[in-house]
């Protein structure tokens, strides 16, 4: 299938787009190589900068096959911005779709036209306290096994260095740099054919997010902790932290207001 043309949008974003980040930011790029010539597929990527989307936009302009990122629908409704994502062509999720799927169909739609659609599979800011790839949700997976297009892994790195998650003022010296690796198609065969449960989209998922890890690894030359960071489940343990917390607070506070407590400054 042949891939789509650029367009004019996507050019003018670039030429706007492009000088500063080529100003602020050296470039490691790695595994062009596996970002397929033709036809659709998923680039799955993580996420730790809100600058990162541009820079990886960046990388993957290169490679001559444009992303279309899925972005929350009230961005495409009105003015230049929504002007701007109609015209590169990104997706708009409608979140308060209650059927799961049919919140990706336009991105299953896009692959079979043989379009580049780029995952961030955290949904958010990875909040692994070390940078890592933390526990994903699974449209990505969702609309690998639906299209059964390949799923190219990709870890990127530097521009958390430039702006940390969640931080508001850009660290500009010294000069950062991007690094991003993008690996061989992650073999999802085995869950073809299989009904798409919340377990097989849980386990593909992990495979799919298993490889980006070890792209990132490559990256930092370190290994990842054997666990992603899970923040449902560190939600869970804050809570059941505060609980215990106030708990012991309550007693002792019930121990000092018992009847015949000794009080302080007084004899026994």
């Amino acid at each position: 299938m042949p891939r789509r043309r650029i367009g004019f949008w996507y050019r003018f974003a670039a030429v706007i787009c492009k000088p500063p980040l080529v100003a602020l930011i050296k470039r490691d790029w790695r595994g062009m190589e596996h970002i397929p010539a033709e036809g659709g597929f998923i680039t799955a990527v993580n996420h730790n900068s809100y600058v990162d989307p541009f820079a990886y936009a960046h990388y993957q302009y290169n490679t001559g096959r444009v992303p279309r990122f899925l972005a929350k629908s009230a961005l495409f409704r009105k003015g230049f911005v929504g002007a701007a994502m109609r015209g590169t062509g990104q997706i708009p999720v409608y979140r308060e779709s209650t059927d799961a799927l049919s919140a990706f169909r336009a991105a299953i739609e896009a692959v079979e036209r043989g379009e580049c659609v780029a995952f961030y599979p955290e949904g958010t800011l990875t909040r692994d306290p070390n940078g890592w790839p933390m526990t994903a949700k699974t449209g990505a997976a969702r609309v690998a096994l639906q299209t059964k297009c390949p799923v190219i892994p990709v870890a990127q790195w530097g521009c958390n260095e430039l702006l940390p998650p969640y931080a508001k003022k850009p660290q500009f010296f010294p000069r950062k740099t991007h690094q991003v690796l993008a690996g061989p198609p992650v073999d999802l065969s085995r869950f073809y054919g299989r009904e798409m449960t919340a377990e097989v989209l849980k386990e593909a998922t992990e495979v799919i997010m298993a490889a980006v890890t070890r792209q990132l690894e490559e990256i930092r030359g370190e290994k990842a902790p054997q666990t992603p960071y899970d923040p449902r489940r560190e939600r869970i343990e804050q809570r059941r932290r505060t609980e215990a917390q106030a708990q012991l607070q309550a007693q002792a506070q019930a121990q000092a207001q018992a009847p015949g407590t000794p009080v302080e400054g007084q004899g026994t």
